[in-house]
This record gives C-alpha cells, sequence and structure tokens, in this order.
C-alpha cells in the first residue's frame, strides 16, 4: 500500500468540542493536535488505567507505532471505569479497549476467526449502531464477509486505503483490534501463503508512515506471545506489551465489588484487604471462583479451604506446569550442614525485613544423590514464610508450545512474589546457550528466558530461585554467575557420629517411632557413606524388626543389626565426581565441612580437584 502522503489535518479550533459519548473520558478523547505532522499526543490518563494501557497510550501518542501486540493475562477482566467498590465494572480486555482506550474514537473493529468482522462498543448501543452504519457506508454490511483471515485482512486494508486517501474533515478515527492473533499471524517459516499474505499485510500496516499520521490503531492480542510470528512481534514497528496478572490494588478493588458491600467475615476468616495480600498469582476470574464457591457452598473460608483453593487455582493457571507446594518445616528441622543454615537464615531474616537489596537472586544446592537438597528448599521457604512451586516439565512436542508454556510459566511467577521457585535437576531442565542440539534451538531459547528472568534485579527477594542438582558441572556458567545463582551451597552426606544420631532420631519420629538415646550405638558405621534415604531405609528396618519382636519402640539391638546388614551403594566414582564438583562449585569455605577442605588440600587444590574430576568423568565415559 504506497498512495502519495495526505495533505496535514488543519488542527481544530481551540473551542471545538469532543465527540459525544456516554463512556468516561478516555486517552484519544483528550487528544491536542502537535503541529503539522498530524501526530496526536495524550493528556493526563484516567487513574484507573493500569499501567499497560498507559504504556500503550504513551507509545501511540509519541508517534512511536500505532500497532501493539497485548500478550499475557489477556482473558482475565479489567476495570472499566472509575469509582469505588461495590460500584466498579469489569468487563473484558475488549471492553475495556472499546469502552475506555477507544472509548470516543469513531469505529472500533473487532475481528477473529469465529465471528469475523464485527463493530465492538461495549455497552453502548447508541454508539454501536453508529459505528455500523460508518462501517457500512465504507465497506458494505461487513456480515456478509467471509470470516476467513485473508478475506478480512482484505476488507480492513481496503478501509484503511479509503481513510487515508479521504479528505481530512472525513476521516474518521479507528481501531482494529484483531483477537487470537496466532490464528492470523502464526509462528514459524514454513508458513502457507495465506499466512505469509496476512502476515506482509499486517507488517505492511506497522511500517506505513502515513497510517501513523493518522488517528489509527491495531492492536493484536494472544496470550503467548512466542506463537505470534517473530516477523511481525519482533518488528521495530510493533510494540510487544505484557498485560501482568492482577496487583494487589486490582484484587482489593474487585474483591471489593464482588463481594457486593457484603461483609467478608460472614463467610471469610479473611477480610478483603487481607485477602488481597494473600491471593497473589490468581487471576481475577479465578479469584470470583474462591469468592463464589465459599459463599455457595455454605463452607467457610478458613486457612485450610483457602490453601487448598489457591494451590488448585493456580496449579490450574500454570497448566499443570508448577506443582504449588505450602512450606511445613522451617530451616530449624534441618539435621547438620550448619553454616548453610546459619547463611539461609539471616538471608530469610533480611527479606522478612524488606532488605531486599542486600540478598541474592538465587542459590544453587549442589552434592550427591540423597543429601536433601530438595527439603532444604522447601525448608528455606518455610522459614522465610512464603509459598513454594517446584517447576515441572514445560517442554511440549510441539512447535513454538515449550517457549509458550514458559512464558506463561514465568508470567505468573512474577505476579506471585515473594515465591521460593524450586528447579530439581537443573542440569537437564534449564536448556544450554549451546543450539547445536539439534532441538532446533529451543534449549537456547528456554536457556535464554530463565537466564534474563533469573538476572532480572526488580525481582531480586521476590523470586527465589532454587537450583537443585548432583551434577553442577554440566550447568551453562551464565546461570552460575554472580547476580543468578550467586551462592553455591554444597551438601554432603553426613560424617561423624553426632550428626548421624541426630538424623536417626529425627526420621524414627518422621516414621511415627520411638528411638531413645541409650538404644543408640557409640559409634556408626559407613560415616560419609549414608545419604538421608539410606538412613531412612535403616530406620524402616529397624523398625520392622522391633514391631516383629513384640516391642513398641526400635530396639538397641534391632538398630544395631540394620545398621550392620545395610550395604551402602558401591557406585562409588560417580559419587565421588558429585562429591568433588560440589567442592569445586563452592562459593564461600564456610560451608565445606573440615574433611571435605582436607580433601581437597590432599589433592593439592580446586585445581587439582578440577584434574581429578575430569579424569572420573572420562572414566565414565569411556564405560
Amino acid at each position: 500500500m504506497s498512495p502519495p502522503p495526505p495533505p496535514p489535518p488543519p488542527p481544530p479550533p481551540e473551542d471545538a468540542a469532543p465527540p459525544s459519548s456516554t463512556v468516561a473520558p478516555a486517552a484519544p478523547a483528550d487528544k491536542t493536535l502537535a503541529g503539522s505532522d498530524g501526530v496526536k499526543r495524550a493528556s493526563a490518563l484516567p487513574a484507573h488505567f493500569p499501567p499497560w494501557a498507559a504504556r500503550l497510550a504513551e507509545l501511540y501518542f509519541s508517534g512511536t507505532t500505532s500497532m501493539f501486540v497485548l500478550h499475557g493475562n489477556v482473558f482475565d477482566l479489567v476495570r472499566l471505569g472509575p469509582g469505588d467498590a461495590p460500584d466498579v465494572r469489569w468487563g473484558s480486555l475488549a471492553d475495556f479497549l472499546a469502552e475506555q482506550l477507544f472509548g470516543r474514537w469513531d469505529l472500533l473493529l473487532h475481528y477473529d476467526l469465529a465471528r469475523g468482522i464485527r463493530c465492538l462498543a461495549g455497552a453502548n448501543g447508541k454508539r454501536l449502531t453508529e459505528m455500523v452504519e460508518k462501517i457500512n457506508r465504507v465497506l458494505g454490511d461487513v456480515r456478509q464477509l467471509k470470516r476467513d483471515p485473508v478475506t478480512a485482512l482484505a476488507a480492513l486494508d481496503l478501509f484503511i486505503q479509503k481513510n487515508v486517501m479521504a479528505d481530512p474533515d472525513k476521516r474518521l478515527s479507528a481501531a482494529i483490534v484483531i483477537d487470537h492473533a496466532s490464528f492470523v499471524a502464526p509462528s514459524g517459516d514454513r508458513l502457507s501463503l495465506g499466512d505469509q499474505t496476512q502476515l506482509v499485510t499486517l507488517l505492511n500496516w506497522a511500517s506505513s508512515p502515513y497510517i501513523k499520521r493518522l488517528n489509527l490503531a491495531v492492536v493484536l492480542i494472544d496470550p503467548r506471545l512466542s506463537e505470534v510470528n517473530d516477523r511481525l512481534a519482533g518488528n521495530p514497528h510493533v510494540a510487544s506489551i505484557e498485560v501482568p496478572m492482577p496487583d494487589v490494588a486490582e484484587r482489593e478493588a474487585f474483591l471489593g465489588a464482588a463481594t457486593k458491600g457484603q461483609d467478608v467475615t460472614t463467610f471469610s476468616d479473611y477480610g478483603v484487604a487481607e485477602l488481597a495480600k494473600l491471593t497473589a498469582g490468581i487471576a481475577l476470574t479465578d479469584l470470583e471462583v474462591l469468592v463464589r464457591s465459599s459463599r455457595e457452598s455454605g463452607r467457610r473460608l478458613d486457612a485450610t479451604y483457602f490453601r487448598d483453593l489457591k494451590k488448585r487455582l493456580i496449579e490450574r493457571q500454570a497448566q499443570g506446569m508448577l506443582e504449588f507446594v505450602e512450606p511445613k518445616w522451617g530451616l530449624d528441622t534441618v539435621v547438620g550442614h550448619e553454616a548453610a543454615k546459619r547463611r539461609l537464615l539471616d538471608d530469610a531474616a533480611l527479606i522478612k525485613k524488606g532488605m531486599l537489596e542486600t540478598v541474592p537472586m538465587g542459590y544453587l544446592f549442589n552434592g550427591p544423590v540423597g543429601t536433601g537438597k530438595s527439603f532444604l528448599a522447601q525448608c528455606v521457604a518455610g522459614s522465610i514464610g512464603v509459598p513454594a512451586v517446584v517447576l515441572k516439565n514445560f517442554r511440549s512436542k510441539y512447535v513454538g508450545e515449550t517457549e509458550g508454556n514458559l512464558e506463561r510459566v514465568l508470567g505468573l511467577l512474577r505476579s506471585m512474589g515473594p515465591v521460593v521457585v524450586v528447579i530439581d535437576e537443573a542440569d537437564t531442565v534449564l536448556g544450554d546457550r549451546d543450539t547445536g542440539g539439534g532441538d532446533s534451538g529451543v534449549s537456547a531459547r528456554i536457556f535464554g528466558m530463565i537466564a534474563n528472568q533469573m538476572g532480572d534485579t526488580r525481582y531480586r527477594g521476590k523470586i527465589i530461585w532454587m537450583l537443585l542438582t548432583a551434577r553442577p558441572d554440566l550447568l551453562p556458567i551464565d546461570i552460575k554467575r554472580q547476580g543468578r545463582a550467586e551462592v553455591h551451597i554444597p551438601l554432603f552426606y553426613p560424617s561423624d557420629d553426632a550428626e548421624l544420631k541426630k538424623m536417626l532420631k529425627v526420621l524414627a519420629r518422621k516414621t511415627g517411632a520411638t528411638l531413645l538415646d541409650e538404644d543408640l550405638p557409640e559409634t556408626l558405621p559407613h560415616k560419609g557413606n549414608l545419604s538421608g534415604a539410606d538412613v531412612e531405609g535403616i530406620i524402616g528396618r529397624a523398625w520392622r524388626t522391633s514391631l516383629l519382636a513384640g516391642a513398641d519402640r526400635i530396639t538397641k539391638d534391632a538398630l544395631a543389626q540394620a545398621l550392620a546388614n545395610f550395604m551402602p551403594s558401591t557406585q562409588t566414582l560417580e559419587r565421588e565426581l558429585q562429591e568433588l564438583a560440589a567442592m569445586i562449585e563452592c562459593t564461600d569455605i564456610e560451608f565445606l565441612p573440615p574433611s571435605k577442605r582436607e580433601r581437597i588440600d590432599q589433592l593439592g587444590g580446586r585445581e587439582k580437584a578440577q584434574e581429578r574430576a575430569t579424569a572420573i568423568k572420562q572414566i565414565l565415559e569411556g564405560r
């Protein structure tokens, strides 16, 4: 599309009245012409506008772009006007665009595959009628058009051309909203001719200098930015804006409207303000479900019911890619690892005091299998007093879906803070910057997305990363550097009698058995070779033997027999490699127990320990 540039519209008289509308004044309603370039400016936006809408208006009125891709939490409810609860109205994103952001524009044309092109005016029936009359004069009855994207975009392109070529006083201010944009401009390089045509049409609109000079905006909506074609989403003439999960102020305002002024304490143990704080990471649509399910079921929203509902809602919102964990223990329940516990308890205290700039972005827990890395991560969350989530498998066999899944998860985590994110087997989950793995660059893109989020200092102390692995040497160095997983804590098997005895007693209580101090042997075998799972297995054997003998507790003889008969794992080379890797990765000497410091000295320092680890890898790879 390359018509000659239209003449600049003359500025209106200072006393010109704005177009009539029954909706609240929105950004374009307050526009003034700036010189002869025809680019519009916005005055102050209404206070109830969310930040993403303010960003859109800022970019549009600066003349930077007239095409936007809204992604993220686009299916949630949005405030549709000013006011206080319970009088505030809430509606869909499309309603917000129609009534608020473009509330006084001449036309808002909405398109999706199911309904084709239609006019959208929110709750204003009179305005809708006026819109239909205006578009019919330009394109005829749009209801008769085919709904396929090629036909629809051709019709919209014709409308844009006619609007550009029209006399200045006959041009219409118009916004085009394309819902489910990934079906119109799908990601991928091997597109059909129709998809290519649609993509080029949109790119032409985005880069057209004539469109930027008019009051004409194009908004594409899709929850997953990764599923919109990169040539469009990454184009310098297109602005991608994330619609985030609701913040605490939005949740509080919505709860006031959802309860319609009813005293919340009649069905909840929490007031509106407290409930708004506790529901971080929950969309407004799900928040409505939480309130309604409690009111209509007659079951009081107490701590137990709230915890179960929140867990279910967040896991559903994450589509099974996050497991919500409510920490049951604090660091005081962890046996051993004293230096690590002191550091973690100090960090927990700083986070509670709000001194977030002094705490690390994340931690790397590493050491042989069975050293309690997962348990320690959950105990950290318990000591801080925040929820924990475990990142589960988000990879998919379908092109582009893996990145879309991770995009959704990261958006949810940003809204949940503070939250502890536990990534087990981090060396296999996080991918790598190397694109030569035969997965079309998926691992590299995953790595980049997670690395960027981990390094975003705006979320220091709000998203606390816990990377767990027995092989930290396999993690990309970019993930382990300062500013991401900053503190590397090595964990080892208990190596002294006192620690082993304490672990035996703790795990006996966990199984519901009683183990007295006098029934513990003075010295214990297998020191330094027993994992937590091994110790729990020994306790289980001893408890079984005691029960069969008619005892009501674990007897001294049964425990001695279980210890004598137990045979630790014979995979000594693998375990030595895991221990060496943990010692080499350690960032603070205080985390290393005396026996491990002696081991490094025996080897001749960390460099020699690295040589020994390399030799073991070569032996294992040559098997």
